[in-house]
């Protein structure tokens, strides 16, 4: 979060300070939270079946226990009796917290903060900024693969895009240039974006992601995060990555961008494989968007370049990473996808490290 609020604050250095463009905040995957109420006729141990009202999923902490983690990977999947709906549009509250008993949070053993846009809007507000005018917040619901985000401005807006954002912003129907420039949006500011995919999510597929909470097991959470098509279409594209390279290796057998098919049934998920194909040229293309674009992302952080499985580790126990650049997060290359863009558009780029090293490019 540190380096977001570093990034806005050395572009606001660049800003005409007598006009504040309108700036709409959207999250990236996991970036909004969700409501859920339920209806259901069965539960697991220590889950409620029924709710008179909506209450808070994700995220939920009281529910990422050993003993209750059921109940948050059952509600979060699309299960009967479960009704979701993601709060807060055009209000920045539900993006700068993913928890909103976020006063809590400020905790030890374990527990991360779960401050998103927090730290970003504060800075935004000493600026002159105000919340909820002339700074919003578009929450969507990440789990799906692309989803409509669109706002009615009078004045040019700046739309700021966290880590795996961009690529829904990509997918909106595009109206002429034109009025893109003109009319509704001033810039387009990404903040570390999955242009070309990303190893990571392969491990939410095969194995799954503990989020690094220590008493969770990773396969606890992994039927959830398959129910998720956005994961799916976040794995490495065959435009970034050579068709040859291994992704991931296995006693008897290694994956590459060619290999998706096989890693599917593999792990035994040939649900993935349809999700995979539904997503994988969504954004491929790579079409500029029409607006000035400041595309910034961080580099020199260790970032899982390939997966080794050795003998009974596959697929449910983590796996040895052979790390790659990137951001700890997604590779380098992927990261420099909107370069891109450099001959097509008005495109800046910054590439920033932890603290305050950074150098253009």
């Amino acid at each position: 979060m540190f380096r977001l609020m570093f990034t806005v604050f050395f572009l606001a250095l660049y800003c005409d300070c007598k006009i504040l463009n309108p700036v709409i905040l959207v999250p990236g995957d996991g970036g909004s939270q969700i409501e859920a109420k339920l209806n259901k006729t069965t539960a697991n141990p220590f889950c409620y079946f029924h709710t008179e009202g909506y209450y808070n999923l994700w995220v939920n902490q009281e529910e990422l226990f050993p003993h209750t983690i059921t109940c948050f990977t059952d509600n979060m999947s699309n299960s009967p009796g479960v009704q979701t709906k993601i709060p807060g549009w055009g209000d920045t509250k539900t993006v700068e917290w993913l928890d909103p008993e976020h006063v809590a949070d400020i905790l030890t053993d374990g527990w991360k903060s779960t401050s998103y846009f927090s730290s970003i809007v504060n800075a935004m507000v000493e600026w002159g900024y105000e919340r909820n005018v002339s700074v919003r917040g578009a929450p969507y619901d990440f789990r799906k693969a692309a989803r409509n985000v669109c706002s009615k401005q009078q004045y040019k807006s700046s739309i700021a895009r966290p880590q795996h954002g961009e690529p829904y912003h990509i997918v909106l129907p595009k109206p002429p240039a034109t009025v893109m420039e003109n009319k509704f949006i001033q810039s387009f500011i990404t903040l570390a974006g999955v242009w070309g995919g990303s190893v990571k999510p392969l491990i939410l597929l095969a194995t799954g992601d503990n989020m690094d909470i220590p008493w969770l097991w990773p396969s606890q959470v992994r039927q959830q995060q398959r129910s998720m098509p956005s994961i799916a279409w976040l794995m490495p594209s065959d435009k970034f990555w050579e068709k040859d390279e291994i992704l991931v290796e296995r006693p008897g057998r290694n994956y590459t961008v060619n290999d998706y098919e096989q890693f599917f049934k593999d792990i035994n998920f040939t649900d993935g494989w349809y999700m995979r194909q539904d997503t994988a040229n969504l954004v491929r293309s790579l079409i500029p968007p029409g607006v000035e674009v400041h595309c910034l992302h961080g580099y020199g952080v260790p970032t899982p370049g390939k997966l080794v499985y050795k003998g009974h580790m596959w697929p449910d126990i983590k796996p040895n990473v052979t790390m790659d650049g990137g951001d700890g997060t997604v590779n380098i290359r992927s990261l420099q996808g909107c370069l891109l863009w450099q001959d097509l558009s008005q495109t800046y780029f910054l590439k920033f490290i932890w603290q305050w090293q950074f150098d253009l490019y």
